[in-house]
């Protein structure tokens, strides 16, 4: 009993210090994370990969293809006409709030259209499965 009890203690031991090893790892993984940068300009597809859209650093619409910029350089491009996402809207966070565009008369003239289309009243169809039977039988 106590060889068996001893190896039992064995593997507990050997089970702490694993976890524990684990956990000092992790640790370690989170202090020398780097920061995820400020701001973030989305890139485009092709030759050149244009920038297309500027992001705050850590918002999760931003595509796949992306490289990160500092404050003025996202400034410059928002000021360029480059667009801002709607999401985490870095124009108002960097203080340019020229930028935003009062929806024109096109966008309300389609939303008209849109609630138009969704609740329309749709006429009711009698179903045709007997239709044949009606024509050939007059009793009814």
């Amino acid at each position: 009993m106590r060889v068996w009890h001893a190896l039992w203690l064995q593997r507990i031991d050997a089970k702490i210090q694993a976890l524990q090893q684990l956990q000092a790892e992790e640790a370690h993984g989170h202090r020398s994370r780097p920061r995820p940068p400020e701001w973030i300009v989305e890139l485009g597809l092709g030759v050149g990969r244009p920038p297309v859209q500027v992001h705050g650093g850590d918002c999760h619409m931003a595509g796949k293809r992306r490289r990160p910029v500092d404050r003025d350089e996202a400034r410059r491009l928002l000021a360029a006409g480059l667009h801002a996402c709607t999401h985490c809207q870095p124009a108002a966070v960097l203080g340019i709030l020229d930028l935003s565009r009062p929806p024109g008369p096109a966008l309300s003239t389609r939303r008209g259209a849109l609630t138009e289309r969704l609740y329309r009243p749709v006429p009711m169809l009698r179903p045709r499965r007997y239709a044949h039977r009606q024509e050939q039988d007059p009793r009814r």
